[in-house]
């Protein structure tokens, strides 16, 4: 199974409470690693500044994440304008470790 690995920096707009984000934030990463294709999905808040997330992803291929996009949860959390997007990195793995396997085999 090929891996596609994705780092994404998100900041709060202003005005949103940390602690309502985080727990949309969280809310999205468990329906996120129902969707084909979703090998992990995390979500990290800074805890120097926590008005920034990171989140580490990880799908079967760039197919997989453009699906995601596509997903009814995905559009919902985006229409909030609760974040912002500062990064995205497109990834590979040097290490050799190997990702977890997701639980539907996908």
């Amino acid at each position: 199974m090929s891996r596609y690995y994705v780092s994404a920096g998100l900041e709060l707009t202003p005005g949103t409470d940390p602690q309502a984000a985080a727990s949309m934030l969280a809310g999205l990463a468990e329906t996120t690693r129902d969707e084909p294709g979703c090998i992990f999905f995390e979500v990290r808040q800074n805890i120097e500044d926590p008005q920034r997330f990171t989140l580490w992803e990880c799908w079967t291929g760039p197919d997989a994440l453009a699906r995601h996009f596509e997903y009814e949860h995905t559009k919902a959390v985006l229409a909030t304008g609760m974040t912002r997007v500062c990064y995205i990195e497109k990834l590979t793995d040097v290490s050799g470790d190997p990702a977890p396997t997701p639980a539907s085999g996908d």
